[in-house]
């Protein structure tokens, strides 16, 4: 049964210092030039507005970490089949934003309209690649263990043996590569002072700082990881799910009023009840009642659980990727912008020790799901 929504309320010094020219799919440093309509003024007085460019980094893990390897079990590759790198990886920064001191990690594919924005916020913008092509690989067993899919993103994220599917080391896990590809920029003085993110002996990411997010699978993992390490803030597009799983129940290192999530109600995973049930598992509900920001504006009653029902032609493939900026985000007819700029600037910028009040659990969320 899908869960029924309660009333609504009215609510990124300069080109690489050290690429070689033999490298150039190895690393790459480019600059995005202003629109007149995007000026803004410069963080540095010393520098005039039209000299103002987005710093963008395009870097191999293995560039960055020769420890790095592939997995071809689970197709997780360092090149592919055509000689082409496998592992870039990207950070952005722009200087023309006041920065917020946030380091947004995105465990998806890399996505420009995305990273466009969250620097456009003041944000520091990462995406790493990880070992995260065990999805449709590992834990199909029918039934699967309630712990398995759970187990293998802590593994992915961390590099702990937390799972039997498969051995992930740690200089392929999620968070040893994020912190390799801060302290490189950082040891490389690249534009944006990225050390700020390290600890104070540069022995890890200072995670205070950072905020993971992720869409879909990568939205799972950033909240599976959440759970085990404590972060600025979650944000989960099109996610959290893993139906049947069990660790969105764990006790959580990041406190529960740090996650935020944005679905569609055509989705799968919200007819099939899989969002609802893991937003209440993850104790959302104690934060305001679920939202359709279609008919609100921000702050949403200061909620973490949002929901759109914008058009999507009915098309429940289009509505699972409609949260994220990209092709498939709902649009005005009429001027064609992007109908949820609120939304996204909200879940990544809200601060977290604004909530709404606690709701009940949806009784018409189908919380106990089996095989």
């Amino acid at each position: 049964m899908s869960p029924t929504i309660p009333p609504l309320p009215a609510a990124h010094r300069y080109p690489a210092l050290v690429c070689l020219l033999a490298s150039l799919l190895a690393c790459s440093w480019t600059v995005s030039p202003l629109r007149a309509d995007e000026r803004v003024t410069p963080k540095r007085p010393t520098t005039s507005v039209e000299s103002v460019e987005r710093f963008e980094a395009n870097v191999r893990a293995s560039v960055i970490d020769p420890r790095v390897r592939a997995y071809p079990e689970i197709d997780f590759l360092i090149d592919q089949p055509d000689g082409k790198p496998a592992d870039l990886q990207q950070a952005w920064y722009d200087p023309r934003v006041p920065s917020r001191g946030r380091l947004v990690i995105w465990l998806m594919a890399h996505n420009s309209p995305l990273f466009e924005r969250l620097t456009g916020y003041g944000l520091h913008a990462m995406r790493v690649h990880y070992a995260n092509r065990w999805f449709s690989k590992c834990c199909q067993q029918t039934p699967v263990d309630p712990e398995c899919r759970g187990n293998l993103r802590l593994e992915a994220a961390t590099g702990l043996d937390a799972s039997d599917e498969v051995d992930i080391a740690k200089p392929d896990a999620m968070a040893e590569r994020a912190y390799r590809f801060v302290k490189w920029l950082a040891d490389e003085e690249a534009e944006g002072d990225w050390g700020q993110f390290l600890n104070a002996d540069k022995s890890d990411l200072d995670w205070d700082k950072v905020i993971v997010a992720g869409s879909s699978h990568g939205s799972t993992t950033a909240s599976r990881f959440a759970k085990h390490q404590k972060v600025a803030r979650v944000v989960a597009l099109c996610g959290p799910r893993d139906q049947h799983q069990t660790w969105q129940s764990l006790p959580s290192a990041t406190p529960a009023n740090r996650y935020f999530a944005f679905s569609h109600v055509l989705d799968q995973g919200w007819v099939e009840d899989h969002y609802c049930r893991s937003w209440e598992m993850l104790g959302l509900n104690e934060f305001g009642p679920i939202v359709n920001v279609d008919q609100s504006a921000p702050p949403y009653g200061n909620t973490r659980r949002l929901v759109t029902d914008a058009d999507v032609g009915g098309n429940a493939g289009r509505a699972h990727s409609s949260v994220t900026p990209g092709r498939a985000a709902a649009k005005d007819s009429s001027t064609g912008a992007y109908l949820h700029e609120p939304v996204w600037e909200y879940l990544f910028t809200h601060p977290v020790d604004q909530v709404g009040s606690p709701v009940p659990r949806d009784p018409g969320c189908d919380h106990d799901q089996k095989q």
